[in-house]
């Protein structure tokens, strides 16, 4: 029996407008990981008017779906993937998330997207939609609140942090991030084919 492959089991993190969605999906086709956007699954539940996806639904407007909703359609997904590499995208939004994955999968590594306020309010045009529940904020006048100090990024990045696991990238854009994640990551999951572009690999859901 050879060597026990070392997997990478990631989270990105970042500002609505801070480009995860459009790294996420450089990471996955780069280095061959499973993805699975949290907000992609939950609007798949909801159009196949599934049990969660009615709950989604029957929301009043401008509220957060429940964190148990997101982390059993996350999970039910997790376990079909066990022995794979995966990148979360827009998970970990409350620390009571955070602390959800910690318990039923290790964590390797969060990737934190550190962009200037001042360049997302100018990519969004002053205006945030929240793709998860639909809730819009104008940044002028109707700024998102958080509803308890654990909730606030800087608590789930201190958490991170202090497990050692938290990786900040600071740029204005995504292709001036990507060269700096690239190589970071070259150096956490090796390139099963260096000098091919790889394919995306979703998890179908």
């Amino acid at each position: 029996m050879g060597p026990q492959r070392q997997l990478l089991h990631s989270v990105i993190v970042g500002a609505p407008g801070s480009g995860k969605r459009t790294l996420a999906l450089r990471i996955t086709r780069r280095f061959q990981l499973k993805t699975l956007p949290s907000g992609d699954l939950i609007r798949d539940n909801m159009r196949r008017d599934t049990e969660i996806g009615v709950q989604a639904k029957t929301m009043d407007h401008g509220k957060l779906i429940p964190v148990d909703l997101v982390i059993r359609l996350l999970f039910q997904k997790l376990r079909n993937v066990t022995q794979d590499n995966w990148l979360l995208c827009g998970f970990s939004r409350t620390l009571a998330q955070v602390e959800a994955l910690d318990r039923a999968h290790q964590v390797h590594l969060v990737m934190n997207l550190n962009v200037p306020f001042e360049v997302i309010r100018q990519l969004l045009e002053a205006r945030w939609v929240h793709p998860t529940s639909g809730r819009v904020y104008n940044l002028g006048f109707n700024p998102p609140k958080w509803s308890h100090v654990d909730d606030k990024p800087e608590a789930h990045n201190k958490r991170m942090k202090e497990k050692g696991v938290l990786e900040t990238f600071f740029g204005t854009e995504t292709n001036k991030i990507w060269p700096y994640m690239q190589a970071f990551l070259q150096t956490k999951v090796p390139l099963r084919h260096p000098k091919t572009q790889l394919l995306q690999e979703e998890i179908s859901l």
